[in-house]
């Protein structure tokens, strides 16, 4: 039982207030692949530099994923969810007054701290106020504001033009998160759980007893692998589409559909994982997603890049909300917060390696192609484990 259980509020408050809080993460992280070209040409910085900058903000996101899961399991989910909201927001505005590289990279860490913070509680909040046959939807409706926050600054940059600022995309990202901050903490209830002994309950137990060892390291691997693909695409997308030979417009159009269709993937596939389970719904994804990886690469023309781009943002975004559906279920309510945060901490390994790994395969004369058909094969192995997870895992009692 968790306290949200005796709470009045609507749950679709609830959803709608994470939906906001998701998707001003998501303008935060997508501004960074959005003002990229700019911000390069502006502080001088070659293709290496922009991807170790372009990973910070995972760093930090690690970091505040598992202090903030942590955190929230022993003195509550809703201050921890409103100051690291508030910090996201100060430290995005802060990376608008960024001069030089070292400047830029530390406010994109710092901006991750805030990141990491929110995100596990997100994920435990959406657990916890849902039944067990509508997690998925619940989760993915909460999550699909990280792509909707996407979509908004990709057409903000293309509203603007070639005279948009970059520094403006930050400073809007950054003081739309100041002002929802007291939000978050008037609307939103506490659902830390009850019992007594959950502050005692260690974490590493939770995670590898009662047979949920393996579990726990395929969960890990699967986030890790689809975070590397989304995160590439996020930050590298409209860059290397240019690459390709078009204009910084159809970069940021490519961007557009691929969050818009991010949402309509969250959604639809939510609801097909509450309905005929998460095993083959989660494996065609990434599957489909292999293929979509292959269409890019192999595109030359603006209306198949921008097909494979939505295929591409429907399944790896949409999988990957379907994943933050699912992770938690295996945990018991005391530690779920610090196991989401935990799964998501690890996970961003592959959020850190994406953008680094196009930095050095760009850096080494990799044309835009190759780039992304290298992300093939790590389409196919997520595939792979996720089917093994739900052949071996089980979930825990009360999310069965």
């Amino acid at each position: 039982m968790t306290q949200a259980a005796s709470g009045r509020l609507n749950p679709m408050v609830i959803v709608a207030v994470c939906f906001c809080v998701a998707a001003l993460e998501g303008y935060d992280i997508q501004a960074f692949g959005i003002a990229a070209p700019r911000l390069a040409r502006e502080l001088h910085l070659g293709p290496s530099q922009m991807g170790l900058a372009g990973s910070a903000a995972m760093v930090g996101l690690m970091l505040g994923a598992v202090i903030g899961g942590w955190i929230a399991d022993r003195f509550g989910r809703k201050p921890v969810l409103a100051i690291s909201v508030a910090a996201f927001g100060v430290f995005s505005v802060a990376t608008a007054f960024a001069h030089t590289f070292e400047m830029l990279t530390l406010t994109r860490f710092l901006t991750g701290v805030g990141f990491g913070g929110a995100m596990p509680n997100l994920i435990a909040i959406a657990t916890e106020i849902s039944p067990a046959n509508r997690r998925a939807v619940t989760t993915t409706s909460m999550f699909c504001g990280l792509p909707a926050g996407g979509t908004l600054v990709a057409l903000l940059a293309r509203a603007g033009g070639e005279g948009l600022d970059w520094r403006t995309i930050f400073l809007i990202g950054g003081a739309l998160p100041i002002l929802l901050a007291p939000v978050v903490a008037l609307l939103i209830p506490e659902t830390r759980p009850v019992h007594a002994e959950s502050a005692d309950r260690r974490l590493a137990q939770g995670l590898f007893a009662e047979r949920r060892g393996i579990a726990t390291l395929l969960i890990w691997l699967v986030f890790i692998l689809d975070l590397l693909v989304t995160y590439l695409l996020v930050n590298w997308l409209p860059t290397l589409v240019q690459a390709k030979g078009f204009s910084p417009a159809d970069g940021a159009s490519t961007s557009l559909w691929f969050n818009a269709l991010s949402v309509v993937g969250a959604l639809i596939l939510g609801r097909v994982a509450d309905r005929f389970g998460f095993r083959w719904t989660a494996t065609v994804v990434f599957l489909v997603l292999a293929g979509a990886m292959y269409g890019l690469a192999q595109a030359t023309t603006m209306p198949v890049i921008l097909a494979c781009a939505s295929a591409a943002g429907f399944t790896v975004v949409g999988g990957a909300y379907v994943l933050y559906a699912l992770a938690p279920s295996f945990y018991p309510p005391q530690i779920r917060a610090a196991a989401a945060g935990v799964a998501i901490a690890v996970g961003r390994i592959g959020s850190i390696a994406g953008p680094v790994i196009a930095g050095q395969l760009r850096a080494g004369g990799y044309g835009p192609g190759q780039v992304l058909q290298a992300m093939i094969p790590v389409s196919i192995a997520a595939a792979g484990v996720v089917f093994l997870l739900m052949t071996v895992g089980k979930p825990h009692p009360d999310q069965g």
